[in-house]
């Protein structure tokens, strides 16, 4: 087998950006194939492990859900095989909200792939769920792309691919907000709101929790010092499971109220505490402009 191959398995819902992920990691020098018949996935990769071509050596590809239920199937098995065998690999499943993507489908009026006879956009996105969630449940990272732009899209996938040196877990803190809905990629979610609301504090209200006036004011809380401990300690249990479960990634998103103020000051204080014991860790805030991912510059300090 060729040195250092890494093969990565893209999949998820039509409209949720596979094409956008494949090419991020194109332009990375991954050889990248697009909507491979899952029938073929076993001889594909025994091909490319075969090859002594180094073209190979970092190889991606896309598997939609235009299979057939049972070689869907196949998939979480063959991954789980390929890993048991030593080889670097990942399944990453992207998703996003129903609301979502039947927006994007009016938007470029493309026909889903799925849409056959009397059924509708909905119907077929709720049959494509089924059809794909063997894969989704077996994922090692899933990312929800509802509030995500193409760009926002790239930097999420760069961070918690492109730089992950293997075989270290990378922990991702996600900010936020419960009015906009659940994070469909968490493996843990936690709630800020009983912390006090900084929105109503007129000269707090436009500011948010990466401003030092914000933090201060949150701080004040006698409730606050227990919240952390209680996050910190509950992440750094759940550390050696997924090392013991051979899981790459672990994201845990904290909300508040607007995903504004005190989940965003939560994430940057408790992610710049675990970067100063663990390598890769990094911060999301969902509900910011330009949706801000950082990684803690210095261990006990935030990048800002």
């Amino acid at each position: 087998m060729p040195e250092a191959v890494r093969l990565i398995v893209i999949s998820g819902l039509s409209g949720s950006g596979k094409s956008v992920a494949l090419k991020l990691l194109e332009d990375h020098d991954f050889y990248c194939v697009d909507n491979i018949p899952a029938a073929l996935l076993k001889p594909f990769v025994a091909h490319t492990l075969r090859s002594p071509d180094r073209l190979y050596h970092r190889t991606a590809v896309g598997i939609d859900a235009r299979n057939s239920a049972a070689e869907i199937a196949t998939v979480p098995d063959l991954v789980r095989e390929l890993k048991s065998s030593g080889i670097d690999c990942e399944l990453i499943f992207l998703t996003a909200s129903d609301d979502e993507l039947l927006r994007r489908y009016a938007e470029t009026r493309r026909k889903h792939p799925l849409s056959r006879g009397s059924e509708g956009l909905r119907e077929a996105i709720q049959l494509e769920r089924t059809l794909l969630d063997p894969i989704a449940q077996a994922s090692d990272m899933i990312v929800d792309t509802s509030r995500e732009g193409t760009q926002t899209l790239r930097e999420t996938m760069r961070h918690r691919i492109e730089q992950r040196h293997r075989p270290r877990l990378s922990i991702l803190f996600e900010s936020f907000g419960f009015k906009y809905g659940l994070p469909g990629d968490a493996d843990f979610v936690f709630d800020a709101r009983s912390l006090p609301n900084p929105y109503w504090e007129p000269h707090l209200r436009a500011l948010t929790g990466r401003d030092a006036e914000v933090g201060a004011y949150i701080e004040k809380d006698p409730g606050l010092p227990r919240l952390v401990t209680d996050i910190t300690a509950f992440i750094e249990a759940r550390i050696g499971e997924f090392h013991a479960s051979s899981r790459r990634y672990l994201t845990a998103a904290i909300g508040c109220t607007g995903g504004q103020h005190r989940s965003v000051y939560l994430v940057e204080r408790i992610a710049a505490d675990f970067a100063t014991r663990h390598r890769d860790v990094s911060a999301y805030h969902s509900e910011l402009p330009g949706a801000v991912v950082f990684q803690p510059a210095t261990p006990g300090g935030a990048a800002r």
